[in-house]
């Protein structure tokens, strides 16, 4: 399936959502969310390269000889912290707080680097689309890690928060690198619509959408509700995600001095 809704909260322990095993829609990742609650820990030295992205609630990561307690009051107000480890390197996660969120991405990747835990501090935020597009795409675009921070991964992790009733990831844009988004709200009830080339998917809560095969992806969120969404890139070999394609036809609206209906000449 390329949208897998999620019906109700999710349990505690581990909620695998996508796999690299898959046959069809194959995203080349591990996805899933891990639900703690306070004292327990889940442990992984599983061989992949790993990515854990706290998004809601207080935890302690443990890795090799250091840790971290870090706490986040929600995934829209706050930037993102991201323990990112190489593979066999064993992680400890343990809850802190009463009722804990925590986004795990998992691929395979045979290079060895030094794990690395990005602070909130560490986390690159901008406005996209302030300026343009009678600020209908304005949007919050948050960057943890890429191929310019971190070339021996095999991801790319970062954040988008959608204004109320805006778009982002627009003018359309594509690229041959799978992604996976997954999305919240706020409130929860809200929803928001994801164009997949053609295709036009509904959006709600704790959904999560595999984008492929070089599918464009804009995004827009209902008036009233905030949208977020994570979203990961898997690098191809010898091909990795630097940027994306955007489609020629419709870049014009981006320029400073566009015409967009009801101005005049």
């Amino acid at each position: 399936m390329i949208q897998i809704r999620q019906n109700g909260p999710f349990r505690y322990g581990y909620n695998e959502i996508t796999t690299m095993e898959e046959i069809q829609h194959n995203a080349m990742m591990d996805f899933g969310i891990l639900r703690l609650a306070k004292g327990t820990a889940e442990k992984n030295a599983e061989p992949r390269e790993r990515a854990y992205l706290l998004l809601e609630g207080e935890v302690t990561f443990a890795w090799e000889d250091h840790k971290a307690t870090v706490k986040r009051a929600n995934c829209f107000d706050e930037n993102p912290c991201v323990l990112h480890v190489p593979q066999n390197k064993q992680v400890v996660i343990t809850g802190v707080g009463e009722d804990s969120g925590i986004a795990v991405i998992k691929t395979a990747n045979e290079r060895e680097f030094a794990a690395k835990f990005y602070t909130q501090a560490e986390c690159r935020s901008e406005e996209r689309g302030k300026g343009t597009m009678k600020e209908t795409s304005t949007r919050i675009v948050r960057t943890v890690f890429d191929y310019s921070n971190a070339p021996y991964s095999n991801l790319v992790v970062g954040e988008v928060i959608d204004y109320p009733g805006k778009w982002s990831s627009f003018p359309p844009h594509y690229h041959p690198q799978p992604e996976i988004y997954y999305y919240k709200f706020k409130p929860e009830n809200g929803y928001g619509f994801s164009e997949l080339g053609e295709d036009v998917i509904k959006l709600k809560n704790n959904d999560t959408v595999k984008i492929l095969d070089n599918a464009t992806h804009p995004q827009a969120t209902a008036p009233g509700y905030a949208m977020y969404y994570l979203w990961v890139i898997r690098h191809i070999e010898g091909n990795p995600y630097i940027t994306p394609t955007f489609v020629p036809e419709h870049v014009w609206v981006t320029e400073p001095d566009a015409v967009i209906w009801p101005d005049k000449k």
